[in-house]
């Protein structure tokens, strides 16, 4: 079966905006406590946890829309590398028993995004077209 390539681009697109927003919302429930708090995390958030946020949101954002994409991507997926390194790996080596396979999956499909680029329906390709 070989499907169109016409929709190859949409359907990076759909991958795309569907995984930054799902990574948004983990920046939502460390700062806005929508739709839930950060399990674990009463009070302060501790600055690494801030930190981890606040790239969560401004990656997050800039991927939905698709905006500076392929750098935005390469920061998240790095984060995500190192939230499982840091986090998931000290639980122990396998990833359905650390938690850890969120944080690989996120890892890899924003450097596969980060490679292959925003897709169909991106400001990036609305920059180009322009330009």
């Amino acid at each position: 079966m070989t499907i169109d390539p016409i929709w190859t681009p949409r359907i990076l697109a759909l991958l795309r905006i569907i995984t930054a927003l799902l990574f948004l919302e983990h920046a939502t429930m460390k700062f806005l406590h929508f739709p839930a708090p950060l399990p674990g995390m009463a009070g302060p958030l501790p600055p690494l946890i801030m930190a981890a946020g606040a790239i969560e949101a401004v990656t997050g954002v800039l991927i939905t829309l698709g905006l500076f994409t392929r750098i935005a991507a390469f920061i998240a997926s790095g984060e995500m590398a190192v939230a499982y390194f840091m986090f998931h790996m000290s639980q122990g080596f396998w990833p359905a028993l650390n938690m850890g396979e969120g944080a690989i999956l996120f890892c890899f499909i924003f450097l596969y995004i980060a490679c292959a680029g925003p897709g169909a329906w991106s400001l990036d390709g609305m920059r180009k077209t322009t330009a």
